[in-house]
């Protein structure tokens, strides 16, 4: 499994707060105040996203995919961040967008453009909660189950996307799900950002769908 989201973050805090205390030690003191906010927000994700916490929604991502103003200040340093290492992440890995694991069912990455999302005008599961739905995909049919990179979805909300992608798939509408960043597409391990999202979901698909379509 690698290591959770909450200790690399929980890192990353400890190093800006590090950056912190030698920019003040150096008698910068002004210029140090914004590392000390980051490491504090980062800190404050460590702890929600760890396991026994699990708090998704500290974030606040709507259900529409978007985030409300007090969330985009508040966490900017987080999810501002998180974007700019999703961009680069893609760019450097040359890793396709998605990849089709079953008849009309893809998985991928957050999808920022249009041209990275499957074909079909797919129905978008974002199995994300720090990421936003970009305006240019916001045509498409969208369920959000707010997850943590790493974590896997509430047993409700794998139940909820399930029967919302049994329906569209009902209708013949391909189904995408995306985590951050995608995952390495080997279906016998399941690893990547959030494989156990994967996992889970498509073991649940695999069943429902044969009962509710036949």
């Amino acid at each position: 499994m690698g290591v959770g989201i909450s200790v690399l973050i929980g890192m990353k805090a400890a190093l800006l707060f590090l950056s912190f205390a030698y920019l003040r030690s150096l008698g910068f003191a002004l210029l140090s105040i914004p590392f000390l906010y980051a490491s504090l927000v980062s800190f404050l994700v460590a702890i929600a996203s760890h396991p026994s916490i699990n708090l998704p929604m500290l974030l606040g991502k709507d259900s529409d995919g978007t985030f409300p103003i007090w969330s985009l200040i508040m966490f900017s340093p987080y999810l501002y961040f998180v974007r700019a290492f999703s961009a680069l992440r893609r760019m450097r890995s040359g890793e396709a967008p998605y990849s089709e694991v079953s008849e009309g069912l893809y998985v991928g990455g957050w999808p920022n453009a249009p041209e990275v999302l499957p074909p079909g005008n797919p129905a978008i599961i974002d199995c994300t909660c720090e990421l936003p739905r970009n305006l240019e995909v916001s045509g498409h049919a969208y369920l959000c189950i707010p997850t943590w990179d790493t974590r896997s979805p509430q047993p409700g909300d794998i139940e909820s996307a399930v029967k919302w992608a049994c329906r569209k798939r009902a209708q013949k509408t391909p189904i995408f799900i995306h985590c951050a960043y995608g995952m390495f597409y080997d279906l016998k391990s399941y690893y990547g950002s959030s494989g156990s999202s994967y996992y889970w979901f498509l073991l649940s698909f695999a069943f429902a769908l044969p009962r509710r379509l036949g």
